[in-house]
């Protein structure tokens, strides 16, 4: 993950196993809100649920680890990330399905 000055960092994590129609996405916001993060979450086609993190190098690492547990009708089998560099979003939000 790279960090910039500020100590900021934005991963892309994307997050498989029965990860939709478990309000995955809704915790997701839930919890990146409580560490003030920005970025956003959305279900994909394929089944898995992608999300963007931006905030305290800190903040996001631990919202990586809450994303392998998710919520209590998750059942995650893994959670690949890697960083976005130059991206800088100003909230979080809840994304259409791609």
């Amino acid at each position: 993950m790279s960090e910039d000055v500020s100590g900021r960092i934005a991963v892309r994590a994307r997050i498989h196993g029965r990860v939709q129609g478990v309000w995955y996405r809704g915790w997701t916001e839930k919890e990146a809100l409580r560490l003030g993060l920005f970025g956003w979450v959305r279900n994909r086609s394929d089944g898995t649920v992608e999300a963007l993190f931006s905030g305290e190098s800190e903040a996001v690492d631990t919202m990586l680890g809450l994303c392998l547990a998710g919520p209590v009708a998750a059942q995650v089998i893994k959670v690949e990330s890697e960083a976005a560099k130059g991206i800088t979003p100003r909230r979080f939000e809840v994304k259409p399905t791609v």
